[in-house]
């Protein structure tokens, strides 16, 4: 055992103790990487998605998006076209009762003037022999007028072209004085209602030589 043994022999051996109270420098790579880590506290790296990721989710969502409102446009235009079909198709049966009911009251109109025609006939007959005078005159003009608001409108006329849709003939003749088929004589006259004939006119026809 040598002297130093003894002498340190007996009593605590003192530890040696390094501190190094050097400052890290802010502006160094330990130190910027300490500011960034502290800075960013926990649960950053949960914030710090890839842009991959981000980018796919977008374009999914933006996908369905345009299906659905492809569907949505689809729909809209089958319903306009039902609803332009339905209203193409009640205004064509508008028309259609408007003229069948336009074409009732037509009818019913036509068979009641019919009947009237003898009355209208016994008229003309006493026109022609001057005995509309006095208050049948007055009722006869009256008659006339009514039927002439309804529409009904007397034809046939001596000196009138020969027309075989609108005149019935019952008597033919030849004559010098005329150039085409012509009435000479008016029996009885014709009526039409609008466009509608009710009563051809009995005439008596006079062709050329």
């Amino acid at each position: 055992m040598s002297a130093a043994d003894d002498e340190n022999d007996g009593q605590a051996t003192e530890r040696v103790v390094i501190r190094d109270r050097r400052k890290i420098d802010p502006k160094s790579e330990a130190g910027k990487a300490s500011e960034a880590k502290t800075a960013a506290g926990p649960g950053a790296h949960r914030a710090a998605e890839p842009e991959e990721e981000v980018a796919a989710e977008v374009t999914e969502a933006t996908s369905a998006l345009g299906a659905e409102l492809e569907a949505l446009r689809s729909e809209l235009d089958e319903r306009t076209h039902d609803l332009q079909r339905v209203t193409a198709e009640y205004a064509n049966y508008r028309k259609r009762v408007d003229r069948d009911r336009g074409a009732a009251a037509e009818l019913t109109t036509g068979a009641v003037l019919t009947a009237l025609l003898p009355v209208l006939d016994d008229i003309d007959r006493a026109r022609e022999h001057g005995d509309l005078v006095g208050p049948f005159a007055s009722v006869a003009e009256s008659l006339t007028a009514a039927t002439g608001k309804l529409g009904l409108a007397a034809f046939g006329e001596k000196g009138d072209a020969f027309d075989p849709n609108r005149h019935e003939a019952v008597a033919h003749q030849t004559s010098a004085d005329v150039t085409e088929p012509t009435c000479v004589e008016v029996m009885r006259r014709g009526y039409t209602l609008g466009e509608r004939l009710l009563r051809p006119a009995l005439v008596a026809v006079a062709d050329p030589e």
